[in-house]
């Protein structure tokens, strides 16, 4: 059996995690990505899953608020679901996502 030796009582930074889901609609696409500060804009760590063109991400994310953009066929675009977009240093545009507590 494994001890917990974290005396402060504060609760595992994992259980702080919240699941989010990245969705993309493109029947064309042949690979989708997505890319952010969440994952220091590395788009290889997150390749979305395809079903009919449609493509899914799952992640557990720490609260708080993040940049990203969906990498389709080698294209950087922002989610065009997304509420929230801010101007980026490249002339483009990147989706913000806000993730809240879990309750």
């Amino acid at each position: 059996m494994k001890h917990n030796h974290n005396h402060n009582n504060s609760p595992d930074p994992a259980s702080r995690l919240v699941p989010v889901r990245f969705e993309f609609r493109d029947a064309n696409a042949r690979t989708v990505y997505v890319a952010g500060t969440f994952n220091h804009w590395q788009p290889e760590a997150k390749e979305l899953h395809a079903s009919a063109g449609y493509w899914w991400k799952e992640t557990n994310l720490a609260p708080g608020t993040y940049e990203y953009c969906f990498i389709v066929d080698g294209r950087w675009i922002s989610d065009p679901q997304a509420r929230e977009t801010v101007p980026n240093p490249f002339g483009g545009r990147n989706s913000v996502l806000k993730v809240s507590p879990k309750t």
